[in-house]
């Protein structure tokens, strides 16, 4: 784009960019310290898990036992690692996130406008602002074309302040909002030490609001740490009082202590959800914040603007209707004399500089048709920006001579409303726009007025307006939409158009898009005023909301949030930040949404492609399930290492300690890969799409769900209790009992992880859905398995025998019994 700026301007030269930023530094709020790999480890070392490997390292240290010590020490370095490798991607990822997040600034450098990163601009730069942007920086005008700010962030008032160069307070400041207009300024301030900054610097301090999700995990999580605490003060007495052994009694209880910590929990929720962020980043969707990824699966209701969103926002110019005339006009039609008129002000009506796809196509018409081009001659000198309802706006020219051209458009109501035409003549029009309406065009009526003086009303609709005719445009649907509501629907998820258009395009395109609607559009004036119930009854039942102003958008929004749905709201313009603040899931589109829009929406949509916030919605369910899938594997597997380690201290049995520290730490290294790595790459399984959203308020995991988890933790626990009870009947060693109970454990383990890919789909449907992590991370545990069992040194270290092919089969078997059985509550389940 192209801006009028005057030649004088040239802006800053690299070599002062770079002495300015040598002086001054960047344009950030922000001077806290960066996340560094030693902030990391601090962080990873205060997790409970690695306290506890610490605390048994030094009581082997100190009762002398270094092979033990020193295999905990490895432990402790394995399970940093491991940590410090999921940490590290999660904050790589969301590093990432913020960089794509940053607002860019268009700055005037060496006579050229440029789109740097916000966080460039320097103290002298000239930056350029225009409508619906968010100035970045403080800064003096030096040049501005019917420029209007609002600095209700600053102020508290909500009008916006005309101001230019030659005002008193020719200043503006960062984090206020351009309404109208263009202006050229010169930084003074950047960062801290503008005006927000100076006021605002305690927001960095404010914490993000956790999620529902994340409430539920930690209260799980501390519930479980609780009851390994008071696990631990009960082995450890128990044992004492049997042993009078203080370290062993110690040793009994951390190792039990181990075993009820699910640490793994937090870790794998950080990293789906960062990771999930990411992920869908490289699809071009950007998320703000990365609990939003759980949101995105639960979305129930989507909102979604018609023009650029539901249609190409091509804006083609189909037909004119000259009113003088009384005639419609074809496209190939546009160039006799009786249409110049309708033409010259349809144009002078849009802005100077267009950026809305309608203006534009008007412009471009204009140089196509007119041959003397009168737009270098005339300056615009004043504006009414676009209100009211429905809208309209209003431009004044005036040459040298000071001739002045006033030129009008906006909604036909609005423009009918205004000029001098008989009740009569207004329905005659009226009924010409509705026949446009119901074709799917987007029509827009064209007036002029005249006037003498300088001291113009203060209300565009006070003028004296000619009425000169329509301009119809059409914006047909993109290709594919109606495949991408039909995957809306599929998932159960309902559809609401809110729109600025009239009643009859918004239904004759809606039809066109495949959207499934039932009932009459509601106009922005119908919703206003009614009570919060009559307001949810409508937003319920309501399909298309038409002729739409930002106060009508929030109060739908805030009903369909009163009645329980999750809302995802689609906005591009200023008047959509109270509505994309107000939703759940506030989406803005990145190609022609504003600064505005952006900045108010926890998600931008890169390309502006509604099929994009349906690949979002399905990546939340896929995390979500996924999330579901490891939390339940980790709650099944610690069930038989706690009983197990427990069980046969309390009930007497012939070897009570068959697991120590060093088994279930083995375990421990098994698990967290395995729910944080695994299971966060599984693929979404095909049914996902296909069904309901999960209600916001559920519980993450219900007692169905939970309680299968338990089952199927206690049937393996019974698995590996019975090949305890077996192998000692049968005579054998405490290292040969513990080597049966060891390999059955790890066999389940790989077992359940298998089985646990899918609480619908059999393990055998489940491969079709690649995972090459699955299989690579099972092979590695029985590589680890067969090096313990069968390497001397290694079996001596862990104090078990080898196993023959019968006593491997066999632990094989009774792994597989204790865990494939869910394979028939499955199918029983499908079935019934």
């Amino acid at each position: 784009m192209s801006y009028n700026i005057p030649d004088h301007l040239k802006g800053l030269t690299e070599s002062e960019v770079a002495a300015s930023r040598e002086l001054y530094g960047y344009n950030r709020l922000q001077t806290g310290h960066k996340s560094t790999w030693l902030y990391l480890l601090i962080d990873i070392l205060k997790e409970p898990m690695l306290i506890l490997l610490i605390v048994i390292s030094f009581i082997y240290v100190i009762v002398g036992d270094y092979g033990e010590a020193a295999f905990m020490f490895f432990a402790i370095v394995a399970v940093t690692a491991i940590s410090f490798y999921q940490d590290s991607r999660s904050k790589k990822a969301l590093a990432e996130l913020e960089k794509l997040n940053e607002p860019l600034s268009k700055v005037i450098r060496g006579g050229e406008v440029l789109e740097i990163p916000t966080h460039e601009i320097v103290i002298g730069d000239l930056c350029l602002t225009e409508e619906g942007k968010i100035i970045n920086a403080d800064g003096r005008i030096v040049h501005s074309n019917d420029f209007s700010v609002n600095e209700s962030s600053l102020t508290g008032e909500s009008f916006s302040v005309f101001k230019d160069s030659k005002s008193e307070d020719n200043f503006i400041y960062s984090g206020t909002v351009t309404v109208s207009g263009l202006a050229v300024y010169q930084v003074s301030s950047i960062g801290k030490e503008t005006r927000v900054g100076q006021i605002g610097e305690s927001i960095l301090n404010i914490k993000e609001e956790i999620s529902p999700l994340q409430i539920q995990i930690r209260r799980f999580v501390k519930g479980m740490a609780v009851i390994g605490l008071v696990v631990f003060l009960m082995v450890c007495i128990f044992s004492f009082i049997k042993t009078g052994d203080l370290v062993k009694s110690l040793l009994s209880g951390l190792t039990l202590a181990m075993s009820v910590l699910p640490e793994e929990i937090p870790v794998a929720f950080t990293t789906f959800m960062a990771l999930g962020a990411w992920k869908l980043m490289r699809h071009g969707i950007i998320i703000k914040r990365s609990s939003i990824v759980e949101t995105l699966g639960s979305t129930t209701v989507i909102c979604t603007d018609k023009t650029g969103t539901i249609t190409e926002n091509t804006m083609n110019l189909k037909h004119l209707y000259d009113y003088g005339s009384d005639r419609t006009y074809e496209e190939n039609e546009f160039e006799v004399d009786e249409l110049a008129e309708l033409i010259d002000y349809a144009m002078w009506s849009s802005e100077p500089v267009p950026f809305d796809p309608m203006e534009i196509t008007l412009h471009k018409t204009y140089e196509q048709i007119r041959k003397n081009d009168l737009r270098q001659e005339y300056q615009m000198f004043h504006e009414y920006p676009l209100e009211g309802r429905p809208p309209m706006m209003t431009h004044l020219f005036e040459n040298d001579k000071q001739y002045r051209i006033i030129a009008a458009k906006g909604a036909p109501e609005a423009i009918l409303d205004v000029s001098r035409l008989s009740v009569s003549e207004k329905e005659k029009i009226r009924t010409v726009v509705k026949a446009f309406g119901r074709q799917g065009y987007r029509v827009l009526g064209v007036a002029k007025s005249h006037f003498e003086g300088n001291s113009f009303p203060v209300k565009q609709q006070d003028f004296n307006f000619q009425f000169l005719g329509l301009t119809v445009f059409y914006d047909p649907p993109k290709k594919g939409i109606r495949e991408v509501f039909q995957r809306i629907y599929d998932a159960g998820i309902q559809v609401k158009v809110i729109t600025g258009d009239n009643a009859d395009t918004t239904n004759a395109i809606a039809l066109q898009a495949g959207i499934i609607n039932n009932t009459s559009a509601v106009n922005g004036n119908e919703i206003i005023g009614k009570s919060e119930k009559e307001l949810i009854q409508i937003s319920d039942r309501t399909t298309l909301f038409t002729r739409m102003f930002p106060d009508a958008k929030l109060a739908v929004v805030n009903a369909l949030k009163k009645k329980g749905e999750v809302v995802a709201m689609l906005g591009d313009g200023v008047n959509d930040g109270p509505a994309l603040k107000a939703a759940h899931i506030g989406v803005a589109m990145g190609n022609k949404g504003t600064e505005i829009a952006k900045s108010a929406a926890a998600l931008v949509i890169t390309n502006d492609d509604l099929e994009k916030l349906v690949v979002g919605i399905a990546a939340g369910r896929r995390i979500y399930t996924n999330i579901k899938k490891a939390v339940q594997y980790i709650i099944s597997i610690h069930i038989p290492i706690i009983l197990t380690v427990s069980l046969p201290l309390f009930l007497g049995w012939v070897f009570p300690q068959i697991f120590t520290p060093v088994h279930v730490i083995f375990l421990e290294l098994v698990m967290g890969p395995t729910c944080s790595i695994v299971y966060e790459n599984e693929p979404m399984e095909k049914n996902t799409m296909k069904l309901p959203p999960r209600a916001m308020g559920d519980t993450f995991l219900s007692w169905n769900e939970l309680g299968i988890s338990i089952v199927q933790g206690l049937m393996i626990t019974f698995g590996v209790l019975f090949m305890y009870q077996y192998t000692v009947q049968n005579g054998g060693s405490e290292e040969k009992t513990r080597a049966m109970v060891f390999t059955t454990l790890i066999f389940a383990n790989i077992l359940l992880s298998f089985a646990n890919r899918s609480f619908f789909y059999s393990i055998l449907q489940s491969f079709r859905n690649r995972n090459p992590l699955f299989v690579g991370i099972s092979a590695l545990v029985l590589v680890l398995l067969f090096m313990i069992l069968y390497v001397k040194p290694i079996s001596n270290f862990f104090n078990v025998t080898t196993l023959d092919m019968n006593e491997l089969g066999l632990a094989l078997l009774v792994a597989a019994i204790s865990v494939l059985w869910f394979e028939i509550y499955k199918f029983v389940r499908v079935i019934w």
